[in-house]
């Protein structure tokens, strides 16, 4: 798959409570600024690993359907962020357990 240019930019913002941080096509990381400093930094590493599937072309997305690996994921009643897809799964596996 074809490599994309990324951004390395990482922001700290308010997020709804559930969600730890977020990562755009982009490459642009959103952190929730309302988590404490640990978690903060387990969060980072998870998302990085999603930058980096997006910098590889192994991972896109749209509002409708989460591209991974050349096959698509409908988001319509997808859970964000739950372990079993392999986007995820990579994602926990790599990320830091403690900061």
């Amino acid at each position: 798959m074809k490599k994309k240019k990324v951004t390395n930019k990482v922001e700290y913002k308010k997020l709804p409570k559930e969600i730890h941080g977020e990562t755009y096509n982009s490459g642009r990381i959103v952190i929730n600024k309302n988590l404490s400093p640990v978690q903060q930094k387990i969060a980072l590493s998870h998302e990085k690993t999603h930058r980096q599937q997006i910098k590889d072309g192994r991972l896109w997305y749209d509002t409708d359907y989460v591209y991974w690996n050349g096959k698509k994921y409908s988001r319509k009643n997808m859970k964000e962020g739950a372990k079993h897809y392999g986007w995820e799964a990579e994602a926990y596996k790599k990320q830091i357990k403690k900061a």
